[in-house]
């Protein structure tokens, strides 16, 4: 579901037609909107509505202060992976009583900061990062709230480089792990078993996963109660999947919607008898955001033939990086025939594309190009590759819009 549509042939954002943004904006360029990313919480926020639940967003989908200072307003929590998010999350107005901090490589330092603020609790993903936590709780006179995230051994059947709850990965601890830490919790002086974590993967279009990681973390709660102690709260993770291909034809097209995965798990829920946090980021804003790029040239080589543009790997790497799939349209629809083309950019590698073999009208230097469902690890995971600098992100509400980050000046290339 999006706020992107055509009027008259013409690509509008909201009430905005893409096309003056691009008049006065620099391509490429990325664009957003505001009231997509609202109506995607909204969804998951009242998927949950039966439940004692906090949403806290993945803040690595996208980093913007404009985009996160939008979700603390709402009442997100969030999500957060190393110091720089902690610190982006309170400067934009989230809690820190709904910070939880995640990541299997957490620096002393970045503990020392979370503690330091206060934050919700941590996720910690092995054995050594639990005494670690303890040993520098214990010198700052503190209690740390952990919560232990649990690696359930769980086939998400996606891309292998965004899988995270395979016991072939480096995510969590292993089940008969957490049973023995947490028979032997009482010897972390300073430390407060207050959750359960489990994230299975990211771009999830099934229920089956979830549904089986919550089987393993109904079982974990039991035995944990068993010792007397009470929990907090189990974070099930996020990961919710979303729709890449034909976006324009169905805008209101959900992958996997939050109500039916809720309800459908409602039976595994309501056993847990704790508050539940989930962590949605690319649900919330990957299908808000798109890049704008323009044509640069067009060339036949041997019967192939490419659109160079202005965005290329660099700008949104995911092509590139997953051989992820982005649907790309055309600015300005026109009548004309489509052909076969393959959407390059400017990148001084074969692997800098942006779409192969993509239908699109006959183009001409000077055209516009959406490429859509960007406002996810698109951003954030730019570059300054071939010294390029990182492009504007633009937002829109309803009919009007700003610069929520300018395009990066030469002069900061290496600042």
């Amino acid at each position: 579901m999006h706020r992107f549509r055509y009027r008259e042939n013409e690509l509008y954002c909201e009430n905005v037609p893409v096309r003056k943004i691009a008049e006065q904006v620099n391509t490429p360029f990325y664009l957003y909107s505001q009231q997509t990313i609202v109506d995607h919480y909204n969804l998951v926020d009242q998927a949950f509505s039966n439940f004692d639940h906090l949403i806290c967003y993945a803040v690595k989908a996208n980093a913007n202060p404009e985009i996160l200072s939008l979700l603390a307003s709402q009442g997100a929590g969030a999500d957060v992976v190393s110091r720089g998010e902690i610190y982006l999350a309170l400067q934009n107005g989230f809690p820190a009583e709904k910070i939880v901090f995640a990541g299997v490589g957490k620096r002393p330092d970045e503990i020392e900061y979370a503690l330091e603020r206060k934050i919700y609790s941590f996720h910690v993903e092995s054995e050594q990062e639990l005494e670690l936590i303890n040993q520098i709780a214990q010198k700052k006179h503190q209690i740390a709230r952990i919560a232990l995230r649990i690696n359930p051994d769980i086939e998400i059947h996606g891309h292998p480089y965004i899988s995270t709850g395979k016991a072939i990965d480096k995510f969590g601890i292993e089940v008969k792990t957490v049973k023995e830490l947490i028979q032997r919790i009482h010897e972390f002086s300073n430390i407060a078993l207050i959750g359960l974590h489990c994230h299975i993967g990211s771009q999830v279009t099934e229920i089956k996963p979830y549904g089986e990681a919550l089987q393993v973390l109904n079982e974990l709660v039991e035995e944990i109660q068993k010792q007397g102690i009470e929990l907090q709260y189990v974070d099930m993770g996020g990961g919710l999947g979303v729709r890449y291909k034909n976006v324009m034809e169905d805008p209101h097209g959900i992958e996997l919607s939050p109500k039916i995965l809720v309800e459908s798990l409602r039976p595994q829920l309501e056993c847990l008898n704790t508050r539940i946090i989930f962590e949605p980021g690319r649900f919330i804003v990957a299908q808000a955001g798109v890049v704008i790029t323009r044509v640069l040239y067009l060339k036949e080589t041997a019967g192939h033939r490419f659109v160079i543009v202005d965005a290329g790997m660099n700008d949104l790497i995911r092509p590139s990086l997953y051989e992820a799939y982005h649907e790309i349209v055309a600015v300005h629809q026109n009548a004309a025939s489509k052909q076969p083309v393959d959407v390059v950019g400017p990148i001084c590698e074969s692997g800098d594309f942006l779409g192969k073999e993509r239908w699109l009208p006959v183009l001409h230097p000077g055209d516009l190009l959406a490429v859509m469902t960007a406002g996810a690890y698109g951003f954030v995971l730019s570059s300054n590759y071939n010294a390029r600098p990182l492009p504007a992100e633009v937002m829109v509400h309803d009919d009007t819009w700003e610069i929520i980050r300018p395009e990066q000046d030469l002069q900061n290339l290496w600042t």
